[in-house]
């Protein structure tokens, strides 16, 4: 499988302030992988070394085969990249600043019109190509830095908090279009609204404190860390008793009925409850409708992640 990204023992100091750690992942062509981690984690520093804006203190790393430190030229050449804070001629007007773009980015003359046309109406800039950037809402500063970015087809894109200003169906609408890109583009996409990881990314890198706590898919991670320690039940029964008669199974730390018969029932050290529980409802006579586990969501994750690291 061919390597889009890939990062080998990654280190940044700031002065005597280590922001980034020893970092190594790889990002395999087509793929779609979510960048996630408290502020201050280092996440934005990272992203600006693969992007060429500031050089490593040890280590390195590489884009589609590129050095990003030696060959940074080809580096730039070959990604598109989205900061988290877009900077925009202000007195320019949408179609302008994209012409100024695309030219840096060497677009052939004759491809040019082609191509703004392309991105505009990808990033849905129709109604505003003609208006100064100064007079642009914050939702369309972002589809242009957006569409900056997608520019000659990069094959790898750098997208820092894509949707941060945008409104519903804005986001709906960007979501959409990145989730579009996965196949012809690589994407790393770091963002703090989690449920747009889990709608969009294949797979997640956890980083805290510079540091890696996790990589893997959504599914995977949420599988590993609830490790049967939750399990969600349906029973038809009296819901005092069933609580009392699911408390008292050994093991169950606790049970919180969730309406409509259900219940979540917490085991206090991860055991596999669900055998137990089932023949503890099944011997008082009530109709057990429901068995399973309950996964972590990856907001949950996240947190115990963050949590277990800074404890």
């Amino acid at each position: 499988m061919e390597m889009m990204i890939e990062v080998q023992d990654l280190t940044k100091y700031y002065g005597q302030n280590l922001a980034v750690s020893r970092l190594n992942f790889a990002v395999a062509a087509g793929e779609i992988v979510g960048f996630l981690g408290p502020n201050g984690a280092g996440k934005t520093t990272t992203l600006k070394i693969l992007a060429g804006f500031l050089s490593p203190s040890s280590g390195g790393a590489r884009i589609n085969g590129f050095d990003c430190l030696t060959q940074s030229l080809q580096v730039r050449q070959s990604l598109g990249y989205l900061p988290e804070h877009v900077s925009l001629y202000p007195d320019l007007m949408v179609t302008q600043f994209l012409q100024f773009a695309a030219r840096v980015k060497g677009v052939a003359a004759k491809e040019e019109k082609a191509e703004l046309e392309r991105v505009v109406a990808a990033c849905g800039l129709e109604e505003v190509r003609g208006k100064l950037i100064a007079t642009l809402s914050k939702g369309f500063r972002q589809r242009l830095g957006l569409a900056q970015a997608l520019l000659k087809m990069p094959p790898v894109l750098i997208l820092d908090e894509p949707t941060i200003g945008l409104d519903p169906s804005q986001i709906v609408e960007i979501r959409t279009l990145i989730k579009e890109l996965a196949g012809d583009h690589t994407v790393i996409l770091s963002t703090h609204i989690l449920p747009e990881v889990s709608q969009l990314c294949q797979r997640v890198i956890i980083i805290n404190r510079g540091q890696i706590v996790a990589s893997d898919t959504v599914e995977n991670l949420s599988r590993q860390m609830s490790r049967g320690a939750r399990t969600m039940l349906a029973v038809r029964g009296p819901e005092a008793e069933v609580a009392a008669a699911l408390e008292g199974v050994p093991g169950v730390a606790r049970v919180t009925p969730q309406g409509e018969g259900a219940f979540l029932v917490e085991s206090g050290n991860g055991q596999e409850l669900r055998p137990l529980l089932a023949r503890a409802v099944v011997a008082q006579g009530w109709d057990l409708l429901e068995l399973k586990a309950q996964e972590f969501t990856l907001e949950e994750v996240f947190l115990n992640l963050v949590t277990e690291e800074e404890s």
